[in-house]
Parts: C-alpha cells; structure tokens; sequence
C-alpha cells in the first residue's frame, strides 16, 4: 500500500559512536524523503563526530563499531555535522519524520546534535523538532504484534491458551513454549539447562532489581550510570544550567540506590562534584536574574 501523504515524510536512520545521547556523535545519517505521490529522494552523509570542547575528532566506541563496522580512520576526511548542518535542515523543512525505534534514539541524536551545532559553531536552526510529527515504525510493530506470553504460545505451540494472566495457566504455557523454541531452533538452541541459562541470560546482577551489576572483572557497580557519570564529571561544562542540571539529576539518581560498599566509594568520589554543581546552579540563577533585572 502506498503512503497517502499531504507533506512530504521523512524517514530517517542513524548510526553513531555509542549509545550515549549526551556525549555521543553521529557518524552517519540518510533521509530519505517521501513527497506526496510516492516521488522518493535519498542522501546519505558519513561524518566526522566532533568533541566541540576538546576541538578533536570524537572516537567511536569500539563496541558501536562492532555493530556498524566503521571506524575512525573512515570518517577523518568527512565533514563534521555542523559543516552538512544547513544542508540538513534543508531536508528537514516543511517535513513530518519516521523511523524505527527513531523517537527514542535517533531523533534526541539528531536534536543533540543540532544543539551542539547551534551552541558552539553558532549555527541557527529554524526546526523545531518537538513540534515535528514523528511515526515510530517499531511502536506500531510492538502494538501490532506484541511479544508477550500469549503471542508466543500461539507462535511456537498453537492456538491461544485460556486463562492468561492466572499463574497455573502462564506456567504451563511458558513450558510449552521452551519446547516449541527447541523444536523450531535445534540449529541454534541445545536441549540443555546450562546452555539455555547462559543463551538467555543478559548481564550478571547484584540485587534482583537489577541496579547494581557486575562487570567483566566480576566488580559492583551501577549500571548504565557509573560510566555515564564518570564521562559527565571529567569533561563537565557548566557554562549553562543545561550541563550542570543533567550531571545533578545523574546524581540524585545515584544516591537513592541500594547502601553497599560500592555505592559509598562512589557517593565520597562525587560528593564534592554534587556540591559543586549545586553552587553553579545558584550562581547561573543568580547572573539570570542580573541580566534580567538590566534589561527592564
């Protein structure tokens, strides 16, 4: 079925250096640009990810490589993204956007990265993205075809099972869905405990909540935020409230988690930096309210 649009629609799809939204870059994005009538134009940028602070290409993260197969040497003769940016927003204009799994990732990327262009490279973007409509591809393939229970005992065994949600009825089909999986699988899947616990498990936890984790050294630590924080305090801006606020609600998240050993090597480590970024907070306020107070 083709799209009935009245403006173009704009399909998007990012690669970049990681995963980190903050402190990360693209380093290559296509649109792909469908006018009303079906008329389709493609552009594809590869480019080079730029640390603005430290005025220096930004390294991908090996694991980001892993996963899209370029490396730093292929993006060191590209054009940084503020250099495509007005050429960008040209594609942008008078456009609504789509992807996949796009509003969660790609477009805070994109508007990271307009961001950045806007604040260091002084460039202007007349877009603003959360006025924009934005069809995620993925929410409508999740709503459509859930994965839960029920979808995969009539996948895997057949037939829908009654009393969904009652626990004797979800324990009985969850075993007969391990039994549909190794008879559709038996390539990939061993009909073997230990096999099948190491296929499905994700990461070694701490606490079943899953907030403290181990790492390849078999040590505690936060997980997702210690990293993150780590990367946020070293290279920490606070010329504006934006910097200081994400690096203070990173915090606050950090000392609601469980009181371990860990978790106060880590809250005597930042402690100072807390303090700090509070003082900043109320200094940015208070130099607002000055310039406020001279332009009446």
């Amino acid at each position: 079925m083709e799209l009935e649009l009245k403006k173009p629609l704009l399909f998007f799809d990012i690669e970049s250096t990681g995963l980190n939204i903050a402190s990360d870059s693209i380093i290559e994005l296509c649109f792909v640009k469908i006018l009303p009538g079906n008329e389709q134009r493609i552009k594809t940028w590869r480019v080079k990810p730029w640390d603005y602070v430290n005025r220096c290409q930004r390294p991908i993260n090996p694991s980001a490589q892993a996963v899209h197969g370029i490396s730093d040497a292929d993006l060191a003769d590209k054009p940084t993204f503020y250099e495509i940016m007005d050429e960008v927003v040209l594609w942008l204009q008078d456009s609504d956007l789509a992807g996949f799994n796009s509003a969660k990732f790609d477009l805070p990327m994109l508007a990271e990265e307009l961001e950045r262009a806007r604040k260091y490279a002084g460039k202007s973007c007349p877009i603003d993205l959360h006025k924009v409509k934005m069809v995620d591809v993925q929410t409508i393939f999740h709503t459509m075809e859930p994965r839960n229970l029920k979808a995969a005992y009539r996948f895997y065994v057949g037939g829908d099972f009654e009393n969904a949600h009652a626990a004797e009825a979800d324990t009985l089909a969850t075993y007969e869905v391990l039994k549909g999986e190794l008879d559709r699988y038996p390539e990939t899947l061993k009909n073997d405990v230990d096999f099948l616990a190491s296929f499905t498990e994700r990461q070694k936890i701490v606490d079943y909540a899953g907030r403290l984790v181990y790492n390849e050294k078999k040590e505690e630590m936060l997980k997702g935020q210690v990293q993150h924080l780590d990367t946020l305090i070293d290279n920490l801006d606070i010329e504006t409230n934006r910097d200081v606020e994400q690096a203070m609600e990173c915090m606050k998240r950090k000392f609601i988690l469980p009181k371990n050993t860990e978790f106060y090597k880590w809250r005597n480590k930042y402690q100072d930096v807390f303090d700090k970024c509070e003082l900043e907070i109320e200094r940015i306020e208070a130099q607002q309210e000055i310039a406020f107070e001279k332009q009446q």
